[in-house]
């Protein structure tokens, strides 16, 4: 789970009536062409009931990875050639956060992409990502009240996929803009179809004080080949 350290948890709007054709751009060009570059697509996914969505999480080896296959990707010819089709399906993409993962063990699991043969419906499942942002010089003593809730939305049907804090290094590839208005805590679930969204209000008094704005809870719909989806197996 920790294989791929460094997260950027980028989050998109595409343009009005342009998710779709996004997802479908996206998952036929772009995966193979990181993992080849030593980088991974962890998950990519829609948010529901926002139809311009498009969220995904890009991990990379080490810190010092990141520049290189940033560099490798962003200046070779997958990009050069649908960079202009994809900017044109996007209104902003410079809503990223550059994470790690909390706790040794806490990082995103690696999961297999759908296989097109036995998976013909591609991935499913639901997927949730609560966006907490953090007092500053809080994030140890907010994760440890905050723990309680993981294991209820657990207990409510929701598998760990991640618990992720904010990376402090400066942005090495500057290209890509990163928030700095961090510290942020993100906890990642993963559960079958059907399950209800994790209850906010188990944070209690982990939020209290601790927080600059209420927790967000994002809801997300896998796209076909998410790495990141439900599995009886995971």
């Amino acid at each position: 789970m920790d294989k791929f350290p460094v997260i950027e948890f980028r989050r998109y709007t595409t343009v009005e009536g342009g998710q779709a054709a996004f997802a479908r751009y996206f998952e036929t060009l772009f995966p193979e062409a990181f993992q080849q570059l030593g980088a991974l697509a962890l998950g990519q996914f829609t948010e529901r009931g926002n139809p311009n969505s498009f969220l995904w999480l890009r991990g990379f080896s080490s810190w010092e990875q990141r520049a290189v296959a940033n560099a490798a990707f962003y200046y070779g010819p997958v990009w050069k050639e649908h960079k202009a089709t994809l900017n044109g399906l996007m209104t902003d993409s410079d809503n990223v956060l550059l994470l790690r993962p909390l706790r040794p063990g806490s990082g995103v699991p690696i999961l297999p992409v759908p296989d097109p043969v036995l998976e013909p419906e591609g991935a499913q499942g639901d997927v949730v990502a609560v966006l907490c942002d953090v007092q500053p010089g809080q994030l140890a003593r907010f994760a440890e009240l905050a723990a309680p809730a993981f294991a209820a939305w657990r207990d409510a049907g929701w598998r760990d996929a991640g618990t992720l804090a904010t990376l402090d290094q400066p942005n090495n590839f500057p290209q890509l803009p990163v928030r700095g208005d961090g510290p942020h805590l993100v906890w990642l679930g993963i559960a079958a179809p059907g399950c209800a969204p994790p209850d906010l209000a188990a944070l209690g008094e982990a939020a209290c004080g601790l927080l600059r704005e209420p927790p967000e809870c994002i809801l997300l719909r896998p796209t076909q080949r998410s790495r990141l989806r439900w599995r009886k197996s995971n």
